[in-house]
């Protein structure tokens, strides 16, 4: 038997290694040192001007005193509740049609996703000209109408519904594609099999289509959720978290004590406990969808 050469007993491992280089680097800076750095900070003190100061367990001792917070937290699942279930239903809906053979069906795929690719803070100037009071198109319809114009940024009860309803139509299309995609891949016997046992259109809806597309549907749901636990740009420019705090998403929260009153270490805190929150709440989403 021939013995092989020692160099060719081993892969080029320095090869390797060189051309993982850039992510790792990328990885060590921007994604682990943040994270081990905002887990130091949860003990400490600090206004980025100043050294840090040692407060244990301080911060989170705050955290369960601090009304905005958990004000916050309410405003948030306001928005998860109204904006979910109105972005699942408008996405499921129109790519149901989308499936069909409709005409100029791929200029409308088009149009649908065009505002996700578009600029967050673009569309949500666009949006609060459109809510504007005085000279706002909806405002301006309902005048001609004959009806009272609507504060839809400055009332307490209809600022969140509001953005709810811009975050929805900006992000449907995405969601749209994703429901595309799993209709897609449905086989067209089991509904010629349901079609020979005489069931209705909202029987092959619910009994066919709906647990063909279940693992479609856990991911809609999932990035659904991480997008409204984000919530920011929509309150930041529209309401800057008014009025009275109605609008005061938990992100837009931590920002502005991290930032505008330079408490990093308690911004940190907050940021840690809405982490595991989110956590829970997308594994609880996953069981219940996945049983039923």
């Amino acid at each position: 038997m021939t013995k092989l050469s020692p160099k060719y007993k081993k892969p080029g491992n320095k090869v390797a290694y060189l051309m993982i280089t850039p992510y790792l680097t990328y990885f060590l800076v921007f994604m682990a040192f943040p994270l081990v750095f905002s887990f130091v900070l949860i003990f400490h003190k600090w206004d980025i001007v100043s050294s840090m100061h040692w407060v244990g367990l301080g911060n989170l001792s705050r955290m369960f005193h601090d009304q905005l917070f958990f004000q916050s937290l309410i405003n948030t699942g306001i928005f998860l509740l109204l904006n979910i279930p109105l972005q699942i239903f408008i996405a499921l809906l129109l790519a149901m049609l989308l499936n069909e053979k409709i005409f100029a069906r791929s200029f409308f795929r088009a149009v649908y996703f065009m505002p996700v690719v578009i600029s967050g803070v673009v569309i949500t100037i666009l949006w609060q000209q459109l809510y504007s009071e005085q000279n706002g198109v909806l405002n301006l319809i309902l005048f001609h109408l004959g009806l009272p114009k609507i504060p839809w940024l400055r009332s307490p009860a209809l600022a969140m519904p509001s953005i709810a309803l811009m975050a929805t139509w900006k992000n449907v299309g995405l969601y749209i594609i994703l429901f595309l995609a799993g209709l897609q891949t449905v086989p067209r016997y089991l509904y010629e099999v349901a079609d020979l046992d005489g069931a209705s259109s909202f029987d092959k809806f619910f009994y066919v289509t709906l647990p063909a597309i279940n693992p479609t549907l856990i991911l809609v749901v999932i990035l659904s959720t991480l997008g409204g636990f984000s919530l920011f740009i929509e309150p930041f420019v529209m309401t800057g978290g008014g009025p009275m705090g109605h609008t005061m998403s938990t992100v837009l929260y931590i920002y502005k004590e991290a930032f505008l009153f330079g408490r990093m270490g308690y911004a940190a805190s907050l940021a840690f406990v809405y982490t595991l929150i989110i956590f829970a709440v997308v594994a609880v989403q996953r069981k219940i969808i996945e049983q039923e």
